[in-house]
């Protein structure tokens, strides 16, 4: 990926590819995440309809042990190390999922079933 950059950008300090190299990485892995989130949200509800909750937090329990999971795996992997920083990004992304999952159930709910604050003069 490095190289693509070089290519791309012939002028730039081997510390800027870098640094453009690791952004590029975790704007993957964000969009990895919510993406996952997604499906584990629409996996979780299954027969269900609409947005509850529950099926939020489950899906983001799920995607943050999976993440924890998977930074534990890279301990053991020579070339990699293990982050904190790397499991919470990969959570926030799938929470960010479950906040959008949200928005779009609100959206598409009958404006009749929607509760509104009553109006009390």
């Amino acid at each position: 990926m490095v190289g693509v950059l070089h290519t791309i950008l012939p002028h730039a300090s081997q510390g800027t590819l870098l640094t453009l190299h690791d952004i590029i990485r975790k704007c993957g892995h964000v969009v990895e995440y919510f993406i996952f989130g997604v499906l584990l949200f629409r996996a979780i509800r299954a027969p269900g309809r609409g947005w509850d909750l529950r099926w939020a937090f489950l899906a983001i329990l799920i995607a943050a042990l999976y993440a924890s999971s998977d930074e534990i795996h890279q301990i053991f992997v020579p070339s990699r190390g293990a982050s904190i920083w790397d499991a919470l990004l990969d959570t926030g992304a799938a929470t960010v999922a479950q906040f959008v999952v949200w928005m779009v159930n609100r959206r598409e709910q009958p404006i009749a079933d929607q509760e509104f604050p009553s109006r009390t003069s």
